[in-house]
């Protein structure tokens, strides 16, 4: 009887503590549809590399992203918004052009190196993002293509 109590008020605790939570003000990253500055207006990138980037990567690395249903459920969205604006820290697709040159370098290397250690997309991700999953042509079409557009930055744009 103790025990069945004891229960009956952990679940009343948490469904209290969960409806609170929602009222709870976190800040939705910002979203733009039109971004003037985005690597896929760049013509070093081809029309594939586009769509892979956009429907594997630019939820978390650009401000396109899009926000499922869940992204209004706390404590859900305060790891989701985390990851949003932790991915456009490392690399933001929206704002290429207004990257410096070596910034560029930097970050074409790294988008190989995760692919290659099988570190993006994030599995947490890829749960609810299934079209998200890379084939490993895709992650080689990726590589190949960053490192060629390096050759042509590291030839062509001015320090």
């Amino acid at each position: 009887m103790m025990k069945k109590k004891l229960g009956k008020k952990i679940i009343l605790f948490i469904v209290i503590a969960l409806v609170v939570m929602q009222f709870i003000p976190v800040t939705k990253p910002e979203t733009k549809k039109d971004n003037p500055n985005d690597i896929t207006k760049d013509f070093h990138v081809p029309q594939e590399i586009a769509t892979t980037l956009k429907t594997s990567c630019y939820d978390c690395h650009s401000m396109e992203t899009h926000y499922p249903w869940y992204s209004k459920v706390a404590p859900v969205k305060w790891m989701l918004f985390n990851h949003i604006e932790e991915g456009r820290e490392h690399l933001n697709f929206s704002e290429w052009a207004l990257l410096p040159k070596e910034d560029k370098l930097d970050a074409l290397d790294e988008v190989t190196e995760v692919l290659e250690e099988g570190e993006m997309p994030l599995e947490t991700y890829l749960i609810m993002h299934r079209e998200a999953k890379l084939s490993e042509k895709q992650k080689e079409d990726i590589i190949i293509w960053a490192e060629s557009y390096m050759e042509d930055i590291f030839a062509s744009e001015p320090e």
